[in-house]
């Protein structure tokens, strides 16, 4: 039944983590004497609960395509909207589906949902963030989704597929589109920074000018520091990623060298505010920074403390060493495998990647309790997970969200928490 399209009425409720809007499929308007196969592949999915991109609470879908479908649920995106809802706003993109997909709603309202979805993550594991599980906190600990309020040309890096087409015998930039591998154009693109939506431009038409084509390349990555210095490149099908010219920051009055191949945060003005807050809560002489990457939140934040910085990968651990200028203990190994570095007197940053942290870094931080834990995390639903183990002997003293990824469904996360 992938990609049949649907018209029957849809009543969306709320929106899920994941992004999309839920509701249930009636299929009040089927015919049940209608034997053919197309009604009978349509009457297999009444109530089910259809996952619904596109689509916003108290909205009416009235026509939508189904892009998977699962036995107990399916996934579609919604082509037609007969009830809209006073949030609904035109997006900027034609492609924002597939690079932004809450370019349909106005900005506070996705401040607003972005703070219930965190609750809701959080609750899904048995914690209570609105005041049960915080120490000293108000009624409602969390505080409000902190933005500067810049919600689209925000990102420093973007990677663009490749498109032929046929009409016009040219390569144009390209997407993926959202639950599919079927590559779209992009007219525009209003998520990255200008400078690397032009230089992409470039790029294009230098291939277009030399006749290539398109399926030559994999893709085409840049990334773009404060100053619009932009580096990267073409990524060759069949052939080792490039090594391109690294670009350099400054954060919070220090300079990071950074290569755009690797990680480093894609919207820096919000990522300062989210260390502006940790560094409130550094509270001891010793602070270790796991899945410390370029060292950026530990150099940042704590630059005058017994520091040590612990990252697995040699590419980033190359750029933290030339970062910490020797005056710090950096160590390349995985997180869990530098256990005997956590201490009673010490308070440990973690920033890990989207699984979250090991099981056996979390068991270590209960055996240990070192006094402070700041918990920063690109993915609440495995953060809830591990902050939900660390509650049976800290506390949550704070919990702040930062709009990293605006017009998206993505948030990042701060917990700090204290031993009980």
């Amino acid at each position: 039944m992938k990609y049949l399209q649907v018209s029957t009425p849809v009543k969306i409720t709320k929106l899920v983590p994941g992004g999309q809007g839920i509701g249930t499929f009636t299929g009040k308007e089927l015919d049940s004497a209608d034997k053919s196969p197309e009604n009978m592949r349509l009457l297999s999915l009444v109530g089910k609960k259809g996952f619904f991109w596109n689509a916003l609470p108290s909205e009416t879908v009235s026509k939508f395509t189904i892009t998977k479908n699962k036995s107990h649920y399916f996934e579609a995106i919604a082509d037609e909207i007969s009830e809209t809802s006073t949030h609904r706003i035109a997006p900027k993109d034609s492609c924002f589906l597939a690079t932004s997909p809450w370019q349909i709603m106005d900005y506070d309202y996705e401040l607003t949902q972005k703070t219930e979805l965190l609750k809701e993550t959080f609750s899904q594991v048995g914690l209570d963030i609105t005041g049960e599980n915080v120490a000293a906190g108000p009624a409602d600990c969390i505080n409000l989704v902190q933005t500067d309020f810049k919600s689209y040309f925000y990102r420093n890096k973007m990677e663009y597929s490749l498109f032929w087409d046929n009409a016009e015998q040219k390569i144009k930039l390209a997407q993926h589109a959202r639950g599919s591998h079927r590559k779209i154009p992009l007219k525009t693109s209003s998520i990255e920074r200008p400078e690397i939506w032009q230089k992409a431009l470039e790029i294009v038409a230098d291939l277009n000018s030399r006749h290539e084509e398109a399926r030559k390349y994999q893709s085409l990555l840049l990334r773009c520091n404060k100053n619009g210095d932009v580096s990267g490149g073409l990524y060759e099908n069949g052939q080792s990623h490039p090594i391109f010219n690294n670009l350099e920051d400054k954060i919070l009055d220090h300079t990071y060298s950074y290569s755009p191949n690797g990680f480093f945060q894609i919207n820096l003005p919000v990522y300062e505010m989210a260390l502006l807050e940790i560094k409130k809560h550094i509270n001891t002489d010793n602070v270790l920074d796991l899945y410390s990457g370029v060292g950026t939140i530990g150099l940042s934040v704590a630059r005058d403390k017994n520091l040590t910085l612990v990252e697995s990968s040699p590419a980033a651990f190359a750029e933290l060493e030339k970062n910490a200028k020797g005056k710090h203990h950096v160590i390349l190994s995985k997180s869990e495998e530098t256990l005997d570095y956590i201490a009673p007197d010490q308070t440990v940053i973690l920033d890990p990647p989207r699984a979250g942290c090991d099981k056996k870094l979390i068991e270590k931080l209960l055996e240990v309790k070192p006094k402070t834990i700041i918990y920063l995390s690109c993915n609440p639903s495995t953060q809830a997970r591990d902050v939900k183990l660390l509650t049976s002997t800290y506390n949550i003293t704070s919990l702040t969200p930062f709009n990293f990824f605006p017009r998206t469904p993505h948030l990042e996360n701060l917990i700090v928490l204290h031993i009980l």
